[in-house]
C-alpha cells in the first residue's frame, strides 16, 4: 500500500508541476498584422490628407499594417510606381487601390495592376478607382465582358462612365446579412459623387444602393455603391465603394469601419457578426495613450 501510495502521489505531484508549467507558458502566438498596400494619386482628390485619414482609420480599427504608394501629380495619368512591376503586391495580403487615373489606358500596364488580382490577390477599390485604367475608347455604352476594352471592368463587376453634381447621397444597405455591413446603418453623407452604373455584372453582389436629388442625367440617381465581386480563375476576393470623394467622408468613421470591414473580409478575417477574427482586432491602446 505504502508503494501504491508512493505512485500516487508522485503523479499527483509530476501533474501539479506539469499544470504549474502551463499556466506560466506563453500565450499561444498571434498572428501576424495582415500588410496592405495603399495606392494613392492623380486628379480631383485631397489625396495628401486621405492618405493619411485611410492608413490611420484603418489600423486603428483592425489589426493591419498599411504601407503607402502616393504620386502626388494631380493629372488623370499619375505615374504611379506600381506601373510596369509586375510584383508591386509581392509580400502584402491585400492592395487598397485609391487611385484616380482615367487616362491610363496602356493595355499592358493594366494587366500588370492586375496581375497580383488575377494570381489570387484580394482588393479593396475605393472611390476613383473606378474610373481608372479606361481601356476602352467609349465607356458611356456597356462593354463586352472579358476583352480588351473590359480588363477593369471585369475586375471591378461594375462598370461606371462618370458622376453627378456634388449633393448628399442617402446610402441603404440591400444585404443586411454580408459581414461587412451586418450592424451597420443607412447613413446620408455630406455632399459626395454619386457614380452612374452602366453595367452591374452577373456575379457582382451589390450590399449598397445610394440615392441623390433628382438630376436631369440618366442613371445618375440610383446606384450601387457598395458591392463586391469574385475576379480570374483564382476567385480573388474584390470589394468596392464608390463613396470617399471628399475629406470630411473620408474621415467619417462610417466610411472608415465600411472600407476597415471590406478589407478584413477579402482577406477573410472578418466573422459573421462583423468582428474581426481572433488575432485581427486592433491592439488596444494602454491607458493614457
Amino acid at each position: 500500500m505504502r508503494h501504491t501510495h508512493s505512485i500516487v502521489g508522485g503523479m499527483l505531484y509530476t501533474f501539479l508541476i506539469s499544470a504549474t508549467a502551463l499556466a506560466q507558458a506563453d500565450p499561444p502566438a498571434q498572428p501576424p498584422p495582415l500588410r496592405a498596400l495603399l495606392v494613392l494619386g492623380g486628379c480631383c482628390h485631397d489625396y495628401a490628407v486621405q492618405k493619411d485619414l485611410l492608413k490611420e482609420g484603418i489600423e486603428a480599427r483592425a489589426k493591419v499594417t498599411a504601407d503607402i504608394i502616393y504620386s502626388p501629380d494631380s493629372s488623370t495619368a499619375p505615374p504611379l510606381a506600381i506601373y510596369g512591376n509586375l510584383d508591386y503586391a509581392a509580400g502584402y495580403d491585400v492592395v487598397i487601390h485609391d487611385e484616380c487615373a482615367s487616362d491610363i489606358k496602356d493595355r499592358a500596364v493594366v494587366e500588370g495592376v492586375l496581375a497580383p488580382h488575377r494570381a489570387g490577390l484580394p482588393a479593396v477599390n475605393l472611390h476613383c478607382a473606378m474610373h481608372s485604367y479606361r481601356t476602352a475608347p467609349d465607356v458611356k455604352d456597356p462593354v463586352q465582358p472579358g476583352t480588351g476594352e473590359s480588363l477593369w471592368f471585369d475586375y471591378l463587376g461594375v462598370q461606371s462612365s462618370g458622376h453627378g453634381p456634388q449633393k448628399p447621397i442617402a446610402i441603404t444597405l440591400i444585404d443586411k446579412t454580408h459581414p461587412a455591413v451586418t450592424g451597420l446603418e443607412d447613413w446620408t453623407t455630406i455632399k459626395e459623387e454619386l457614380y452612374n452604373n452602366i453595367v452591374v455584372r452577373d456575379g457582382t453582389h451589390v450590399l449598397a444602393r445610394g440615392v441623390q436629388e433628382p438630376n436631369d442625367r440618366p442613371n445618375f440617381t440610383d446606384c450601387a455603391v457598395v458591392w463586391t465581386n469574385e475576379y480570374g480563375d483564382k476567385k480573388a476576393r474584390v470589394f468596392s465603394t464608390t463613396i470617399g470623394h471628399n475629406n470630411e467622408t473620408v474621415a467619417d468613421p462610417r466610411y472608415l469601419d465600411l472600407v476597415t470591414r471590406g478589407l478584413l473580409w477579402v482577406c477573410g478575417k472578418l466573422g459573421d457578426s462583423g468582428e474581426p477574427m481572433d488575432g485581427y482586432a486592433a491592439p488596444k491602446p494602454r491607458p493614457g495613450i
